[in-house]
């Protein structure tokens, strides 16, 4: 089953790749490998998932913003490698940063978010590395931001 099969299995639909907002680029490929600029959490109506896990958002809240991040990715890699995920090898790492309250240490369940879903899409090719990092402020106060990087064929 391809990727964008898999994708229509699961009732995903995945979000428009954004532009980046600064003096970077959304994504970079190097060789083989293609390094996705962290994704922030965005809902499914374009609005920027906001607050602090552990006061403002509960684990499971954070885990939901985790995957629209991850939503983000994806629609990243499918744009870089022109609408063909076959592209794709495999993810070898995603780094999370979760904004949270210094007493809440459930990062890696939230980051989880991202995870799940990278692996339901990819499968064993989903399989990857990952650091999850708390942080006291993101970018437009948002919760969560997951970069990623990608082998390709």
């Amino acid at each position: 089953m391809s990727y964008d099969d898999k994708i229509k299995e699961l009732n995903i639909i995945l979000p428009e790749a954004k532009a980046p907002v600064g003096n970077y680029v959304a994504t970079k490929t190097s060789g083989k490998m293609l390094f996705i600029s962290g994704q922030i959490s965005i809902d499914e109506n374009g609005q920027l998932i906001k607050g602090k896990v552990g006061k403002d958002l509960d684990t499971e809240a954070g885990y939901n913003a985790a995957k629209r991040c991850a939503l983000s990715i994806v629609s990243q890699v499918k744009k870089s490698c022109a609408d063909d995920l076959s592209k794709v090898k495999s993810c070898v790492k995603l780094t999370g940063f979760v904004n949270s309250t210094e007493d809440f240490t459930d990062q890696p369940k939230v980051i989880n978010g991202a995870s799940d879903l990278i692996a339901s899409i990819f499968g064993e090719a989903g399989m990857h590395t990952r650091a999850a990092v708390s942080t006291n402020s993101l970018p437009l106060g948002v919760s969560v931001e997951v970069d990623a990087i990608f082998e390709l064929k």
